[in-house]
C-alpha cells in the first residue's frame, strides 16, 4: 500500500481490512509499492511488521524493517492506489509470480487485464454509450451524436480530469490537446446521465457478491460525485437493477479472483468496476452495520484453507 503514516483511518478501506486481520489474529506486514524487489528468482519486500489502532495520529506502530520472502507469507494484499501506469503494471508482474501459492488480493494477473473503465466494455447492454478514442475528429463525432457528454482519461482516478461536455460547449478540441500533450493515452467518452445529479452509487462485492452500497452524492455545481472532490456520501439500498448488474458480472468477477471490488453505477447503468483499490467499506459499516472487512477476510481464509 502506500504509506500507512498518512491514511485517514477513518475513511480508508486499507485500514479498515488491516484492522479486521490484526482482531482476527493475523499477523501483519507493511510495505510500499516502491520497496517491493526481484532478488535471484526471489520476490522480496522490505516491510515493516505493524500494530494498528482506531487511535487518529496514533493508529500505527511500526517495527525494524526486514526482507521478505513473499513466497512465505500467506497473503498479500495489492492495494497500490493508483496511476495505473508502468509502476502498476510492474508490481503485478512480479506478484504474479508468486500467486497463487502465496494468494494475492485481487488477482494481480486480472487486476493488470482489467482495468476498471475498460473491463466495463465487456457489458454494453448494462453500460451507457461509450467510446474509447484518440482521435479529435471521431470523437467530435461522438459528442455530436450524443450531444452531452462526459469526458476523461482512460486510466484516471478520484474524479481527476473528469469533464462534462453540455451540447453548447466549446473546449473539446483545447481539452483534446491539453490530454494529448500529457499522455499517449487514447480518452473515454461517455454519454452524460442526468441520473448522476442524485448520486453515483457505490455497490461493494465480495468474491462476486453485493454485501451493500453508499451513495455519493456531488457537491452543488459539481459534475463528479467522488468523496475525493467533495463528494457527500449516503445511505442508500440496493434495487433491483442493482442485483441484476452484480448478477451479470459477479461470476466473472469470482472466477478470476477478484475478492473486493467496487462498482459504479448512476441510475440504472454501470460506469465503472474498480478493481485497484476499491473503497467504501467504512462508509457501508457506518450506515448499515455491514462489516464488509469481516466478509473479505471471511472469504480469503475460506480460500487458503483449501
Amino acid at each position: 500500500m502506500d504509506p500507512i503514516e498518512a491514511v485517514d483511518i477513518a475513511a480508508d478501506s486499507t485500514f479498515r481490512i488491516a484492522l479486521e486481520a490484526q482482531a482476527r489474529g493475523h499477523e501483519l506486514f507493511c510495505y510500499t509499492p516502491d520497496k517491493l524487489v526481484f532478488r535471484e528468482g526471489r520476490v522480496q519486500a522490505l516491510a515493516h511488521p505493524v500494530t494498528l489502532q482506531p487511535v487518529k495520529g496514533a493508529h500505527v506502530t511500526k517495527g525494524a524493517a526486514q526482507m521478505l520472502d513473499l513466497a512465505q507469507i500467506d497473503v498479500v494484499w495489492l492495494r497500490q492506489d493508483p496511476p495505473f501506469d508502468m509502476g502498476y503494471i510492474t508490481t503485478t508482474h512480479l506478484l504474479d509470480m508468486i500467486h497463487p501459492s502465496t494468494l494475492v488480493v485481487n488477482d494481480p494477473f486480472w487486476v493488470r487485464n482489467y482495468p476498471e473503465k475498460l473491463l466495463v466494455l465487456q457489458f454494453p447492454d448494462l453500460t451507457p454509450p461509450t467510446m474509447i478514442a484518440r482521435d479529435l475528429a471521431t470523437i467530435r463525432a461522438f459528442k455530436a451524436t450524443h450531444g452531452d457528454v462526459i469526458l476523461k482519461p482512460l486510466y484516471g482516478n478520484g474524479g481527476a480530469g473528469v469533464f462534462r461536455l453540455d451540447p453548447n460547449d466549446r473546449n473539446l478540441a483545447s481539452l483534446h490537446e491539453l490530454f494529448t500533450g500529457i499522455s499517449r493515452e487514447p480518452l473515454i467518452v461517455q454519454k452524460y446521465l442526468p441520473a448522476v445529479a442524485k448520486g453515483d452509487k457505490r455497490i461493494i462485492l465480495v468474491d462476486g457478491a453485493p454485501i451493500g452500497a453508499i451513495n455519493r452524492v456531488p457537491a452543488d455545481g459539481e459534475t463528479r460525485s467522488n468523496m475525493h472532490v467533495g463528494g457527500r456520501p449516503e445511505k442508500v439500498a440496493l434495487t433491483a437493477r442493482d442485483h441484476e448488474i452484480c448478477a451479470a458480472i459477479g461470476p466473472l468477477l469470482r472466477d478470476k479472483g477478484q475478492i473486493f471490488v467496487g462498482i459504479d453505477v448512476i441510475g440504472d447503468y454501470l460506469t465503472e468496476i474498480n478493481l485497484t483499490s476499491p473503497t467504501g467499506l467504512q462508509e457501508l459499516e457506518r450506515f448499515d452495520g455491514t462489516n464488509g472487512a469481516e466478509l473479505i477476510w471471511q472469504a480469503i481464509e475460506g480460500k487458503r484453507a483449501t
